[in-house]
């Protein structure tokens, strides 16, 4: 059975009214002093300030750097296009210029190689097949091929050659063949040279080794189509500039590579006589004809050089000498 609270009197109810309307004396908890707050957060300030601080100037560092290198940079840009691309083709040239001067020096040191006399040997000095003809030696004895003498049997070939080196130049001939047109003056020159001196005499020089080397190229293609390849043009000239000038008229006269230029090809250039006539002997020896020929700067022949059966002596003008004096 429940029990029924007992009923509150008016005092009861009275007291609890005046607990409920009475203000609650709760005690509230401290607020933190200020000071201590601003304390604490003053050594994390000059941290963060010094952090920013170095950061900062590591950052303008890296900057300068960044700077610097890109100077470097451009000025290494500006020395590779001025002295690598700049300059590539004068080194380019400069090598292609020794290169042809190397092969030319061992070409001529070949030369003089082979020439060098290795054990001295007395020049034996044979008279000419025209020497013997002219002092009454048989005719079978003095029978000499048809260079060696007179050209007569030859005079239409040698002509008609003439007329036509005259004629329109054939820059497409082959090797060997006249790619130049010849001037009158020239063909009347090989005319005589041929048919009225038999091939061995002196004739007045064309004013340069140009032109020279033009009546002298002709005349190799026209000993070429007599007597192919059994003779040797030999080229005497004191000085390698006048060497260089008659190399560089054959070859652009003939058609020639400087590989026919030496010992053992067509054309062989001297610049002493001895040489010269040492390899006029040896061609004879061997059966072979050489055809000499003698720059116009040369004042005297030697006497040797005139007993050999083809040979073709320039005779240089005064003006002309005096020219060649000057340049020297």
């Amino acid at each position: 059975m429940t029990e029924t609270p007992p009923p509150l009197d008016a005092t009861t109810d009275d007291a609890v009214d005046q607990a409920v309307d009475a203000p609650a004396d709760v005690p509230q908890p401290p607020e933190a002093p200020s000071s201590n707050s601003a304390a604490g957060s003053a050594p994390q300030q000059e941290l963060l300030n010094l952090a920013l601080t170095e950061l900062r100037s590591r950052r303008e560092q890296l900057r300068q750097e960044i700077v610097e290198l890109e100077q470097r940079r451009a000025q290494l840009e500006g020395e590779l296009t001025a002295g690598f691309a700049g300059q590539s083709d004068a080194i380019a040239r400069r090598v292609r210029g020794f290169q042809e001067y190397l092969v030319g020096a061992l070409q001529d040191l070949a030369a003089s190689a082979e020439q060098m006399e290795l054990v001295a040997q007395p020049v034996v000095v044979q008279p000419s097949p025209l020497d013997r003809t002219a002092a009454g030696e048989s005719a079978a004895a003095a029978a000499p091929p048809a260079a060696a003498g007179l050209f007569s049997a030859d005079e239409e070939l040698i002509r008609a050659r003439l007329k036509r080196f005259q004629g329109q130049p054939d820059f497409q001939a082959d090797p060997w063949q006249l790619r130049r047109t010849l001037e009158a003056a020239g063909a009347a020159l090989l005319d005589d040279w041929f048919l009225g001196q038999g091939g061995r005499g002196a004739q007045p020089s064309g004013g340069s080794r140009s032109r020279n080397a033009l009546v002298t190229a002709a005349a190799i293609a026209i000993l070429g189509e007599l007597y192919g390849e059994s003779f040797q043009t030999l080229v005497l000239a004191g000085e390698p500039e006048r060497l260089g000038e008659w190399r560089r008229g054959l070859q652009d006269c003939l058609g020639l590579s400087r590989d026919d230029f030496g010992p053992s090809s067509g054309i062989v250039l001297f610049e002493r006589p001895d040489a010269l006539i040492e390899r006029a002997d040896r061609l004879e020896e061997r059966g072979e004809l050489p055809f000499i020929v003698v720059d116009a700067a040369e004042r005297a022949i030697d006497i040797p050089v005139l007993q050999f059966p083809l040979w073709l002596a320039f005779a240089a003008g005064p003006d002309e000498l005096a020219l060649d004096d000057d340049l020297l």
